[in-house]
């Protein structure tokens, strides 16, 4: 994690954290979740503090102009704007209590179960950091609480036997292999694209990724020339970067988040390396406070996504709910607030449509959830869980900085603009 608490993938649960289904059910213990008058109440779990409070910071600001258009009658064609409140409780109010993990698990989980018991939370939603994730969704597992998955992408967070997991956006290896038809479309076209260096932290969320970027690779004929684990949070990468400067690859791969990919970066430019293509899995190449720092050396960059303020060019709501969102942070939706933002609406269609706290209910009407795409501030086909709790319409989009923003230019049928390949040519 990024404060050095989580190094490796945690993922074996114990006893009381494995069981799902009817086992789940008949252990749970039984939390009275009656809410105050005219409200419901959804905790929130996320980093407030440490390396990466701006990134929770901006999923606040989010989750609150998800709520105030809930709560707000507007004219938007989102699920539950167009009244005011939960019309299933009466048009009671949304309102979210926000709880910090400061990057590691085990405050998360302990954060989770107060937001269930003393809060009377009746969902929760979360977490960024994937390992935090995890432990939080096996935490509302236990006690039959629907978890929505806002942002973290680690495939394996769906495959872990839940039945309150949801996930609305896409995991990771619906972004790399994105990221790899890319690669082979350019290639098509006479690119030379054959070697590959994966760069990634060494928590849950980077173990993943590159163990898909790896497989995916030797599935397209793309050489791995190196695979770099790096300890998240690391005071220095000039090792690391060394490694993948001697590699020569044709595209660098990292998955890192803020604070770590601008260290990267700059390290890169401090041993004079200048990689011919990035292909980043978000996360930090994504956030507005890596661009701030060290922007001006990452003309081309390419990163994956789920969100793209270029769809308001065909879709004008898009548009007009990042207004909403900039009057409060101060800045655009990106891929992490605009999947933040369509969590909380996609939670909350589900707590209306079961019209009772009961958790079992609420879960059950998340499974019956069908958002078309076009009512979604996403360039996503729609939602709708499968068994495991994955959203399977959410496309990913690339997007490539040209210096001042973000341009989608993948796949064809969301794209403005051609790929610039190599980066710095």
């Amino acid at each position: 994690m990024d404060d050095g608490k989580e190094r490796e993938p945690r993922m074996k649960l114990n006893r009381r954290e494995i069981m799902t289904g009817a086992a789940v059910l008949a252990a749970a213990p039984r939390v009275a979740r009656a809410q105050g008058a005219g409200e419901i109440l959804i905790g929130a779990v996320f980093p407030m503090t440490g390396s990466t409070a701006q990134t929770g910071l901006d999923a606040k600001n989010a989750i609150e102009t998800a709520a105030a258009i809930i709560n707000d009658k507007t004219d938007l064609d989102l699920p539950l704007a167009r009244g005011a409140g939960l019309p299933g409780f009466g048009g009671a109010k949304v309102r979210v209590i926000y709880a910090d993990h400061q990057g590691d698990p085990q405050k998360g989980r302990a954060e989770a179960e107060r937001l269930i018991t003393q809060e009377k939370a009746v969902a929760l939603i979360g977490c960024y950091h994937s390992a935090v994730s995890a432990t939080v969704s096996q935490t509302a597992e236990r006690y039959a609480l629907p978890f929505m998955c806002a942002d973290s992408s680690s495939p394996s967070l769906s495959r872990r036997g839940l039945k309150f997991f949801f996930r609305a956006s896409a995991h990771d290896e619906m972004f790399s292999s994105a990221m790899f038809d890319l690669m082979d479309s350019l290639r098509a076209k006479g690119q030379k694209i054959e070697t590959l260096a994966l760069f990634h932290e060494d928590t849950i969320f980077g173990a993943d990724s590159a163990n898909v970027q790896t497989k995916l690779a030797g599935e397209r004929g793309y050489r791995i020339a190196c695979d770099v684990k790096y300890r998240a949070n690391s005071p220095s990468l000039t090792t690391e970067v060394q490694q993948i400067k001697s590699a020569a690859a044709d595209v660098l791969m990292p998955s890192s988040y803020t604070t770590d990919g601008i260290l990267l970066v700059r390290t890169m430019n401090e041993l004079g390396y200048k990689p011919r293509a990035i292909v980043a899995q978000a996360a930090g190449f994504s956030e507005q406070a890596l661009y701030d720092a060290v922007g001006d050396l990452l003309h081309g960059a390419i990163t994956r996504g789920s969100f793209s303020l270029d769809l308001a060019q065909k879709r004008p709501m898009v548009a007009r709910v990042n207004d909403l969102f900039k009057a409060r942070a101060g800045k655009d939706l990106n891929d992490n607030s605009a999947r933040e933002f369509m969590a909380l609406i996609v939670l909350a269609d589900g707590v209306n449509r079961a019209g009772t706290t009961d958790g079992e209910a609420i879960r059950a009407a998340l499974t019956a959830t069908d958002i078309p795409g076009d009512r979604t501030i996403m360039p996503w086909k729609g939602v709708r869980f499968d068994a495991t709790g994955q959203n399977n319409g959410c496309d990913p989009v690339l997007l490539q900085y040209d210096g001042r923003k973000f341009v989608t230019v993948f796949p064809l049928l969301a794209a403005i603009s051609e790929p610039v390949w190599p980066m710095n040519s």
